[in-house]
């Protein structure tokens, strides 16, 4: 049995006003029977505590296809809305195993298409309902002798068009062991200081082109809604979100895959971003660092290559704490940012916190001091607020 990873190559492609007529078509064919499969799963369990599974969603799809309103179904690639009906099993599952909140509607604009829906020969990729191949700008290889398992189309509220290619990797394998560990404190001067006294400086992606993009929201303020300059607007503002978002996804990668070559443990802190973003005076400045994102790439990053994340209780006083003596100081005001313990050690606010970070991490690894906090999962309650209840038979 094959132990390699799968992972996904993402490729931007240029498609031909055909193609993305068809694209757009199956997309929306896609969305419609996600939708209509999420209510009617949704009714049955909260009208008749029915259970609604995969093969009677797909016997649904089978019957709307046959109806006069829904025969548009018939005219795009079968596997696409197979597909999402399987996505949607899968959403189901983790909203019962709790591991994700109750299903949405969908609104991405993207199909799923399995080996019997394409065909990929000498660099080129053809989709079912397709004569011509994709126009793919090719920016790096595929592993040599694998073949995707499935291909996802997308467009992205920028408009641009992307095709995903999911295949194993034989080249993501555990790296050599190091002693290395390090402790990091995410901050918002610098974006992440490392126990080592190195301060990475925060890139501030979003308020580089924090002018352009007011420029364009106040354009696109003064367009009558739905008109066909207003369209035109809107697209501009989503460029600049997706080139703010593109540059740090770009610097993230690069700092998680350095981290990861070079740590055999990383130790963090468990924050809660989405309660730290209700502070209206830090919140821009906190999702333009990303620390979730960070955390996300760091964790699976460490899972290819045989490494360890280890993170400490949210509440643990790691700025308070000296890490000479673990002398708890009683108060510690965010303006101050070098300190002297009783102890005579003077410490640098924030690379104090990496060290008294990787300190505890340490000491759970070494003697089970404490317990490594889980990914903290979204508010169920609210999730299951005129919702069914997990307790599914």
């Amino acid at each position: 049995m094959s132990t390699h990873v799968k992972r996904a190559y993402r490729y931007r492609f240029y498609p031909t006003d055909a193609q993305a007529a068809e694209l757009s078509r199956t997309f929306g064919c896609v969305r419609k029977v996600y939708n209509m499969a999420l209510a009617a799963r949704t009714e049955a369990w909260v009208t008749r505590q029915e259970r609604v599974n995969y093969n009677r969603t797909s016997a649904m799809l089978t019957a709307w296809k046959k109806t006069e309103a829904l025969s548009y179904l018939n005219e795009v690639s079968s596997v696409p809305l197979q597909q999402c009906l399987r996505h949607l099993q899968t959403a189901f599952t983790h909203f019962f195993g709790k591991r994700a909140k109750y299903p949405r509607f969908k609104s991405r604009k993207s199909a799923e298409y399995t080996t019997s829906a394409f065909r990929l020969r000498d660099g080129a990729l053809t989709l079912a309902k397709m004569t011509e191949p994709l126009d793919i700008v090719w920016s790096r290889p595929l592993p040599e002798g694998m073949s995707p398992s499935t291909v996802t189309v997308s467009q992205d509220s920028a408009g641009r068009w992307f095709v995903s290619l999911l295949c194993e990797d034989p080249g993501v394998k555990p790296l050599p062991a190091r002693g290395n560990a390090v402790g990091i404190d995410a901050g918002l001067e610098h974006l992440l200081i490392l126990s080592t006294g190195e301060k990475i400086a925060n890139p501030r992606h979003e308020r580089r082109d924090r002018a352009a993009l007011a420029r364009e929201q106040r354009r696109l303020a003064k367009k009558e809604k739905g008109s066909a300059n207003r369209a035109r607007a809107r697209l501009k503002v989503a460029k600049v979100h997706a080139r703010i978002a593109d540059r740090r996804r770009d610097t993230l990668h690069k700092l998680t895959t350095r981290l990861v070559r070079e740590n055999q443990t990383i130790v963090i802190e468990d924050l809660t971003v989405r309660n730290m973003v209700k502070n209206r005076k830090l919140a821009r400045a906190i999702s333009d660092a990303a620390w979730r994102e960070f955390r996300s790439m760091l964790e699976y990053k460490a899972q290819w290559y045989g490494r360890e994340v280890i993170a400490v209780d949210r509440w643990f006083p790691s700025s308070r704490l000296c890490s000479a003596c673990n002398t708890l100081q009683d108060t510690m005001p965010l303006h101050v940012r070098a300190w002297t313990c009783g102890c005579g050690m003077t410490h640098d606010r924030d690379v104090n916190a990496a060290n008294t970070l990787l300190a505890a991490g340490l000491a759970v690894t070494v003697c089970g001091a404490g317990v490594r906090p889980q990914r903290s999962t979204p508010d169920r309650q609210s999730a299951t607020k005129q919702k069914p209840s997990r307790r599914e038979p």
